[in-house]
């Protein structure tokens, strides 16, 4: 059964996320990053989300997780809970 481990920073809006996205590709600490703005209770783990199988996130988030190249960090992803910037860390298949 396929399964991946992933980290994400949750914001409110899409420029949000766009801005976050530009300070990582300029060499801005995701883990910070999460932990400093992120409105997710996983912020404190820098975005962690720990390891998991398909369905157990929502459609929107699955997609990119099991489909997205690991160790990119994904364009905004819009879910019921905001913009997400995700990376997959790693993905068995």
């Amino acid at each position: 059964m396929a399964s991946a481990k992933a980290r994400h920073i949750l914001v409110a809006t899409e420029k949000e996320c766009k801005d976050l996205k530009k300070k990582i590709e300029n060499g801005g600490d995701f883990a910070k990053l999460a932990k400093k703005f992120s409105k997710c209770p996983s912020g404190e783990q820098g975005g962690f989300l720990g390891e998991f199988k398909p369905g157990e996130m929502v459609p929107e988030f699955d997609k990119v997780v099991f489909s997205a190249e690991p160790g990119v960090v994904s364009e905004p992803v819009k879910t019921d809970f905001g913009y997400h910037l995700v990376e997959v860390i790693s993905r068995k298949d």
